[in-house]
């Protein structure tokens, strides 16, 4: 869709900076309400979810249902059953019986969405937000200018690369460039991945997969004691729900960064089904070796703390924490699925004395998502595990955060906000 041209001097209800699937769903959400008028701008030229994890077969962790809308409005066009029914696949999607959508599609879903809105303007960049004469005024790389009473921060979050590797040469990858660099990657005579999660197991199956076609030594080193499945049990979804959110964002600061730690395996974990498949294909390769060993190694409880980098091989220091001892490995390919980390953008600098942090230097983030001192002008899109818990990551909980935003923005409620939905109690 052809964006509006912008008129001088306008000011809007809101500018959603950053357009991921959670600001996604809320220009979604917001297209059909005539008393807001918001704008989103994106730095990229189009819409672009993982594109870098698209491996064959790869699919969401949640169902269809937590798609950017239906969760708050099941009659929306934007769900992702019209978007099936508009591309003629709604009765093999039935007929497949899997309520999990392919990444690839459900990134081709966003794109679907995005291209018919009029809210949204791709390929601007942000550079500084103000605040003058009670608005927020944004600024761009191309000199144009936004004024709005209220912001949506949906910049998502960026590849952390551990401090071990950081500044180290060669052509070592993140995780998020695994598709694009795949080809040169299994021309190395050995590969090791880093880290632990869907995207590891994700990429070490494949590769594992492909070992007798190139002939390469693969390596898998995780800090995890194990390689944990995600918990996705009914009574532990229950903690992405209104009624947890209530009791976590209660509890102290403290405890809540303590949690922190411990739930990764909620949302931090490999599907159950491919680990299984994992040790399948490590069982099917050994048998059809035979005598010869499969050339590949998985490590667990290992803490990458030293890296270097030398005529075209790594060397890389771990410490084997439970027994104490450190060993090397090296490796001509490394690829780091070290997950996303959250720095506030630069362009906030300008306004960070209107703008909350805790005791840990993170963003203070209110029950409401508001993240400034006046408790309802700028709201924060995920970035939110330290406040709200494995409820921020969660795409079956973004069109909760965005109908809970809209009511905060419009000041009635326009979708139904949960309040409770557990079967369980968390607080006594």
């Amino acid at each position: 869709m052809t964006a509006r041209p912008e008129a001088p001097n306008k000011t809007y209800d809101f500018v959603g900076i950053g357009l991921g699937p959670f600001n996604l769903g809320l220009a979604c959400l917001t297209e059909p309400i005539a008393e807001l008028d918001g704008v989103f701008l994106e730095s990229k030229p189009d819409f672009e979810w993982h594109a870098g994890m698209f491996l064959d077969g790869a699919h969401l962790q949640t169902p269809f249902m937590s798609d950017l809308v239906t969760l708050a409005d099941p009659t929306s066009p934007y769900s992702f059953l019209n978007y099936l029914k508009e591309k003629g696949r709604l009765y093999s999607f039935y007929i497949r019986e899997n309520f999990y959508p392919l990444r690839v599609e459900y990134d081709d879903y966003c794109r679907w969405a995005a291209g018919r809105l009029s809210s949204v303007r791709f390929g601007t960049t942000v550079t500084e937000v103000t605040y003058e004469d009670e608005l927020y005024v944004v600024r761009t790389e191309a000199g144009d200018t936004y004024r709005a009473r209220h912001l949506v921060l949906g910049t998502g979050t960026a590849p952390f690369v551990p401090e071990a590797c950081q500044g180290l040469g060669g052509d070592f990858l993140h995780n998020s460039q695994y598709m694009h660099r795949k080809a040169e990657l299994q021309k190395k005579k050995s590969i090791t991945i880093v880290g632990s999660g869907q995207s590891a197991a994700e990429i070490y199956y494949e590769l594992l997969a492909e070992i007798d076609v190139h002939g390469y030594q693969l390596n898998w080193v995780t800090r995890s004691p194990r390689f944990f499945p995600l918990e996705y049990t009914k009574l532990t979804l229950e903690m992405t729900s209104p009624d947890y959110i209530d009791y976590f964002r209660a509890l102290p600061e403290e405890t809540r960064y303590r949690l922190e730690k411990q739930q990764k395996g909620l949302f931090k974990g490999i599907n159950s089904d491919l680990i299984d498949s994992i040790f399948d294909l490590l069982y099917q390769k050994n048998v059809e070796s035979g005598d010869r060993p499969v050339p590949t190694r998985l490590l667990t409880n290992s803490t990458l703390r030293t890296a270097t980098y030398q005529d075209g091989t790594y060397t890389l220091g771990f410490h084997q924490d439970e027994q104490g001892k450190d060993f090397e490995i090296g490796t001509e390919g490394l690829v780091l699925a070290t997950g996303y980390h959250y720095t506030p953008p630069a362009f906030l600098n300008p306004v960070r004395d209107r703008l909350r942090f805790d005791g840990h230097g993170r963003f203070d983030v209110a029950r409401n998502y508001a993240i400034d001192v006046t408790g309802r002008g700028v709201f924060l899109q995920n970035a939110g595990v330290h406040t709200h818990s494995i409820t921020s990551p969660d795409l079956g909980m973004g069109a909760y955060r965005n109908s809970y935003i809209i009511r905060e923005l419009l000041g009635t409620e326009y979708y139904p906000v949960e309040k409770s939905i557990a079967f369980q109690e968390f607080a006594v």
